[in-house]
């Protein structure tokens, strides 16, 4: 469960049970709401390992997948979308409504920071030979969506870029009844970064600050850089590996603070270890910009060791209010979501 299953969740609840189409399925349950809907999975399903650990390599068939989709009448198709679900083909005379979480970053902005890490050389061959055939196709798709929905301005500013439409702003939902002060848990002199460990994510540069600043951090997550990290890492930096949600709203009212080292489209992470309570040092780039303020948080503003070290050190003079973590973290409830989503349903069908 990432952002675009909370946003999938939040769909289903909403406006199902209903068909759900997806390029492939692996069949293990989300949510209820989720499982209640029909599940119709392309072509691509049938292919060995397209469900599994081999998705990524049937990238250059995507488009042809979702293509393949045939979705039944119906009053109005949403579709939500981090790749090619925004191109998939509504019946004809049927509005098309589309939140989009980004375009493809590995096509169309992040091409580097995917060729990197385990098998990342042939990756990058592979991205830059599908790119520029996979971004015509991608642009002239946009005219199948009625209306796009962007997850922040980050977002909406690329699909403008990119796509050449306008998008409006829907914040995601964030589960802030679940992430929660608590008075009674004091927080501790330690540092927290919860990730996937993925290059693209940064958790490289916060190992090293805190190893080389002697400052105490746990990092919560899993991936493929996960033995590098635990290798690199001093010994006042803790790996927890994948933690469940109870232990994270633990470590997240207990945490100092949280370091948000990433550009992200929106972000879950820093909005939830607010409604906590917990302030945030934050990379000044992409969503953290609009769920992150002086209130709440210290930005940095350059990938470096010393740049992070001294943000750290500025927390200490900032007192950042807790209540205050709060409440900027209540503008992103599930409550906002939805009413959003139904402001923007009711405007696509002329309602």
């Amino acid at each position: 469960m990432r952002g675009g299953e909370f946003v999938l969740d939040r769909l289903a609840r909403q406006f199902g049970p209903t068909e759900l189409y997806t390029l492939v399925s692996n069949g293990r349950p989300l949510t209820e709401a989720i499982s209640a809907c029909r599940v119709i999975t392309s072509p691509l399903q049938r292919l060995p390992g397209a469900s599994g650990r081999l998705r990524r390599q049937y990238l250059p068939l995507m488009p042809w997948a979702v293509g393949r989709l045939k979705v039944a009448p119906c009053d109005l198709l949403i579709s939500t979308s981090s790749a090619v679900m925004k191109s998939i083909r509504p019946p004809k005379g049927t509005p098309h409504l589309c939140y989009c979480h980004s375009p493809a970053r590995y096509i169309w902005a992040q091409t580097q920071e995917y060729a990197t890490g385990s098998g990342g050389r042939w990756r990058g061959i592979g991205l830059g030979l599908i790119g520029p055939v996979f971004r015509r196709w991608d642009r002239a798709t946009a005219d199948r969506v009625t209306m796009f929905l962007a997850n922040s301005q980050h977002t909406a500013e690329r699909i403008q870029r990119y796509f050449g439409r306008e998008a409006q702003v829907v914040y995601p939902p964030v589960r802030t009844d679940w992430f929660t002060p608590d008075s009674g848990v004091q927080r501790e002199d330690w540092l927290l970064v919860v990730s996937a460990l993925e290059p693209y994510k940064r958790t490289e540069l916060v190992v090293r600050a805190a190893s080389h600043a002697g400052l105490k951090l746990k990092v919560a997550g899993e991936g493929s850089q996960q033995k590098a990290l635990a290798g690199a890492a001093g010994p006042t930096v803790e790996m927890l590996g994948r933690v469940d949600d109870q232990t994270l709203r633990d470590l997240y009212r207990r945490a100092k603070a949280l370091v948000f080292p990433q550009v992200e489209d929106f972000g879950l992470i820093p909005v939830e270890a607010q409604a906590t309570g917990c302030p945030v040092i934050a990379f000044a780039g992409g969503g953290a910009l609009e769920t992150v303020t002086p209130q709440t948080g210290i930005f940095f503003s350059q990938h470096t060791v010393e740049a992070l070290v001294e943000a750290i050190a500025a927390l200490d003079e900032a007192r950042i209010d807790p209540v205050q973590c709060r409440r900027n973290a209540e503008r992103f409830n599930e409550q906002a979501f939805d009413e959003a989503i139904s402001r923007a349903v009711k405007t696509v069908l002329g309602q």
